[in-house]
């Protein structure tokens, strides 16, 4: 696969050059310039593979062999996805697709395994030290911080807002040392995403550190969060399902626009699903046609408190700049914090299903677009829970009475002190900050 600027289309590069950049000039995202089409007898030839197999061919046909040999590609995969992924059947018609059954319990440890792997492949091969910012507003953080942890020539600073992530999730990041260095910014996610991109076009620090990104911007992190796209939609045509709707929790969009690319690579989706919170600025989008964003709002489900979404230029481009055309194949719906605890309730009482909030916005994103005129009695449903309801167990606590166990290891992370540099939301003082480890 080779990429383009959305920002300017004459600037091209393979896939090891894009993650390198990781934004091209002027700060353009980077997109496919075209992607196989996979037949339904391809599709045919997957069925029944287990997830690592089936990740493994379908990325063969999509990584040129100078980016990433065979070889190499076999053992990113086997390596990453080395955890178990579970669909299960709600109640009839109705899936829900776990994503959070890796290291850091969130569906990011998907695509940051693989980059992890990719990116010590990188270094070793360019033979210099790589330097990857990361701005989180939430999970992303802890899965990036663990997926990097101790790979070699490759140093890791996460950004992250005080007091807007849970203690968990801080510990997460916060507790690893190492090559990994934890930054608590004094101000919002959006924040913290503007030093992370002002950092990539500052010329002064590109001279001294060889800088690339784990968020969602990066065209590494997307691929392979779209293998699961295929596997949801796999499952429910081999239960004999011919349309398909998946509900995505969305807050940068990365995880909607790898499943847009999945569907454009022939997955049988008829129809998305993006559930916000009250961070509706790509609801309201799709409304009006107008890309209005606004201040982060705090909520319940704080991974996807995204104000103004990094990755609605790569979204729109695949659309062709078209908000009509993204209305066929994206239908969107936000939730406010009673909506979202009101849903774990019934679920659980009715199914006695335990969802995080992040899911429960997925699974009323499917409520809502059940009484639409593009809904057709009998399609398949999915929605995707992104986090284990353990990371937010005292709330889960509160609403359900019930109390849910973690895995020993985060358990034994839990009761860790945490570590971290408070910096506040001016550029300059994060630039001197990392000039200072130069």
């Amino acid at each position: 696969m080779r990429f383009y600027n959305v920002r300017d289309r004459k600037e091209v590069c393979n896939f090891k050059e894009a993650v390198l950049k990781n934004v091209g000039r002027g700060g353009g995202l980077f997109v496919p310039c075209e992607m196989p089409f996979f037949s339904r007898d391809f599709f045919k030839s997957l069925a029944g593979l287990r997830f690592p197999d089936m990740s493994y061919e379908i990325a063969r046909h999509l990584f040129d062999k100078n980016d990433i040999p065979d070889s190499e590609l076999e053992k990113i995969v086997r390596r990453a996805f080395n955890f178990r992924i579970e669909f299960k059947e709600l109640r009839e018609n109705v899936f829900v697709l776990e994503l959070f059954h890796g290291p850091t319990l969130s569906f990011k440890d998907f695509a940051a395994r693989f980059m992890a792997g990719y990116m010590s492949y990188l270094a070793q091969e360019i033979d210099r030290e790589l330097t990857v910012l990361v701005a989180t507003s939430g999970d992303t953080g802890s899965a990036i911080a663990n997926a990097y942890y101790g790979v070699e020539n490759v140093r890791v600073y996460v950004l992250y807002p005080s007091g807007r992530v849970s203690e968990l999730q801080e510990k997460q990041i916060a507790t690893l040392g190492g090559n990994i260095t934890a930054l608590e910014v004094e101000g919002t996610f959006d924040d913290c995403q503007s030093l992370v991109k002002k950092a990539f076009v500052d010329p002064s620090l590109s001279r001294k550190l060889s800088l690339t990104s784990a968020n969602s911007i990066n065209v590494a992190r997307l691929i392979p969060q779209a293998f699961y796209y295929f596997y949801s939609s796999l499952s429910l045509s081999g239960l004999g399902y011919d349309r398909i709707d998946i509900s995505v929790p969305c807050g940068n969009f990365g995880n909607l626009t790898a499943g847009v690319l999945a569907k454009k690579m022939g997955a049988p989706v008829s129809k998305f699903i993006a559930a916000t919170n009250a961070n509706d600025t790509f609801t309201r989008y799709l409304r009006t046609g107008v890309f209005k964003p606004k201040e982060t709002v705090k909520t319940l489900a704080n991974a996807m408190d995204v104000g103004n979404p990094n990755n609605f230029p790569r979204l729109l481009e695949l659309y062709g700049g078209s908000v009509e055309k993204m209305r066929v194949d994206i239908d969107s719906f936000s939730f406010c914090d009673d909506e979202i605890r009101s849903a774990i309730q019934r679920v659980y009482e009715k199914y006695g299903y335990v969802m995080d909030p992040h899911g429960a916005c997925g699974f009323m994103g499917l409520e809502k677009y059940w009484n639409t005129s593009s809904y057709r009695t009998g399609e398949g449903s999915v929605f995707l829970e992104t986090a284990h309801p353990g990371k937010f167990r005292e709330e889960i606590a509160k609403l359900l009475g019930v109390e849910i166990e973690l895995p020993s290891e985060l358990k034994r992370v839990a009761s860790l002190n945490s570590s971290s540099h408070k910096i506040s939301s001016d550029y300059s003082e994060f630039r001197d900050f990392l000039m200072s480890k130069v």
